[in-house]
């Protein structure tokens, strides 16, 4: 049961991770160029891979659990688990944040460039992209 516990964690990390963190990279590219089919996609995107994301979080839990011996406990699971759902709190901004710049790319006012939205995104994005990295070493190493 751990066994299979382990490959759909591992899994859903491989394949909601990486390209959530890919399309957050990408946005404030496609904003300074104001394409706004583009960014809406990778609005869409960033949401769906965000609440997939969650199944990280809930097979590490449930591969915790099973493992017993206490290993939820451990500090490097417990710094894990915080680092996640901070990145996922950040990821909630980001959507909001690309929300934003849809919203006012898709104006009429051509004063206002999304600069902000732009800004705070590939501030966050690049530290959530930090965090994954420090949650990956938290699990390989100490163990």
């Amino acid at each position: 049961m751990s066994t299979l516990l382990l490959w759909l964690h591992i899994g859903f990390a491989i394949f909601t991770i990486g390209p959530v963190t890919a399309a957050t990279m990408t946005a404030p590219r496609v904003i300074r160029n104001k394409n706004v089919p583009a960014l809406q996609i990778i609005q869409r995107l960033t949401r769906v891979y965000s609440i997939g994301s969650i199944g990280v979080f809930v097979f590490g839990l449930a591969l915790g659990a099973a493992l017993g011996g206490g290993v939820l406990g451990r500090w490097y699971i417990t710094a894990s688990m915080t680092l996640f759902i901070v990145a996922a709190v950040l990821l909630v901004i980001v959507d909001r944040d690309l929300r934003t710049a849809v919203r006012v790319l898709a104006s009429e006012d051509a004063a206002d460039d999304a600069k902000v939205q732009n800004g705070r995104i590939a501030a966050i994005s690049g530290l959530v992209a930090v965090i994954w990295l420090v949650i990956l070493f938290l699990m390989v190493v100490p163990s």
